[in-house]
């Protein structure tokens, strides 16, 4: 069955997995995806992910969850810009989460990125989802 919003599934398995305890979860491929499990894994929101299968159109991404104590790392995970409503941000308007102790993932010009990256490029653009 097609998903008609793939950051919105991806954003879903990952918090079912992790109220579930699992160790890893699986989605599918899509760069749109690899994008942002790239800026959960370098601002340490999971372990890591591999992409698995034979390069063609079942393939799938295994996402390793993080737990610190027995505890999940990431407590809150968000959509903001969904297919029925775009939310755009100019660089001073970008949402602080929980005042800068989470982040706001976004698709700018330059392609996908943290908030803080993004206030260190001066870009605005697309908020796809906070993590917190």
């Amino acid at each position: 069955m097609p998903v008609t919003d793939p950051i919105g599934d991806l954003l879903t398995r990952i918090r079912n997995g992790q109220r579930g305890r699992r160790a890893q979860v699986r989605s599918p491929v899509s760069k749109q995806r690899a994008a942002v499990l790239d800026v959960l894994k370098s601002e340490g929101y999971i372990r890591g992910y591999s992409k698995t299968g034979d390069g063609g159109i079942r393939d799938v991404f295994e996402i390793e969850l993080k737990y610190n104590e027995g505890r999940p790392v990431i407590t809150e995970i968000n959509r903001v810009s969904r297919p029925g409503r775009r939310v755009y941000s100019p660089i001073e308007d970008l949402p602080r989460v929980y005042n800068g102790l989470g982040i706001s993932i976004l698709s700018t010009s330059k392609g996908v990125m943290s908030d803080l990256e993004a206030r260190r490029q001066n870009l605005g653009g697309e908020v796809i989802c906070t993590v917190f």
